[in-house]
């Protein structure tokens, strides 16, 4: 895996331009089964109660442009990149409870790196995914001076799960690269595995209705908007998350490849929505469960479907 590097202002200024040329194109949009761990741990743990969705219907990141989204050379599915590694000595969590998970980021010198820039107000973003593409969790882990990081993933379902370690370098050969890398581990117990919910164009969490049109062809920038309802109205409400309105993460079918997407449209108070506009670039064709994450009245929300990428 390569990690991408910043772009210049110049080429920031073109992103931004192509991000506003997609945005305008888009009219006001309109348009698990058995024992799956989604019921268990539904999603991201911020200091905000999460929820599952179930379906409804049939069926190169920019600091400061949360819109333009990160693209991962490889999905993010290796655990090194351009002299940076991920390392850990964890192989295996324990089921059903919180399970730390420890690791370290070396660096080309094999020493621990220890200096982190802010990507969407955080130096580390952590995803666990479990090979079904369920349980999915997204969470910020503390480091220790000495550059180990921790984070504790919640009530893990038994099966092999891959982590993900997001972030960019606050110094070294490395500085202003964006990196993700990962691992796998195994949560020994009796696996279940749950088939992946059809594709479909909305979904329903906690009371809301999340609905997604725009169709993304693999290798190509495409726009995607999400419509955020309750009870038939449009919300209006939604609350700044990580400098955004929502944050969308989207994982591929069969190597649990990785894309980090941003919404386009600029944080003005708690009164986001009800329409957010997305930079979709997503590498492969194919089926990408995605998993959108907002917040209103201080609780976030974790709302997840298929897509189907041509």
């Amino acid at each position: 895996m390569t990690a991408s590097t910043r772009p210049t202002p110049r080429k920031a200024l073109a992103a931004a331009g192509l991000a506003a040329a997609l945005t305008l194109t888009l009219a006001a949009c309109g348009s698990s089964g058995g024992s799956s761990p989604d019921s268990s741990m539904p999603g991201a743990h911020h200091g905000g109660t999460s929820s599952a969705t179930t379906p409804a219907g049939h069926g190169s990141s920019m600091s400061g442009m949360p819109g333009m989204g990160r693209s991962v050379t490889g999905g993010g599915l290796a655990d090194r990149a351009d002299g940076y590694r991920l390392t850990s000595p964890d192989v295996t969590l324990m089921a059903g409870r919180t399970a730390p998970y420890r690791f370290t980021i070396t660096g080309p010198d094999g020493k621990a790196v220890t200096r982190f820039a802010p990507e969407q107000t955080k130096r580390m973003h952590f995803y666990a995914i479990r090979s079904d593409l369920t349980g999915f969790q997204h969470l910020h882990p503390t480091m220790a001076p000495d550059g180990t990081w921790t984070a504790e993933p919640a009530a893990l379902a038994p099966g092999r799960w891959r982590v993900f370690a997001s972030f960019t370098p606050g110094g070294g050969s490395g500085e202003g690269k964006d990196f993700v890398l990962s691992r796998t581990v195994t949560v020994p117990g009796r696996a279940t595995t749950a088939a992946l919910p059809p594709a479909a164009h909305a979904t329903r969490v906690d009371g809301y209705t999340v609905t997604v049109s725009g169709q993304p062809m693999a290798g190509m920038a495409h726009p995607l908007t999400v419509r955020v309802t309750k009870g038939g109205e449009p919300v209006t409400d939604l609350q700044p998350y990580l400098d955004t309105y929502a944050h969308l993460t989207a994982f591929h079918r069969g190597d649990a490849a990785f894309a980090h997407l941003h919404p386009t449209t600029a944080v003005h108070g708690d009164h986001g929505g009800p329409e957010l506009s997305f930079h979709a670039e997503l590498p492969t064709a194919g089926d990408w469960r995605l998993f959108l994450q907002f917040r209103t009245g201080g609780r976030l929300h974790t709302a997840a479907l298929t897509l189907r990428v041509g």
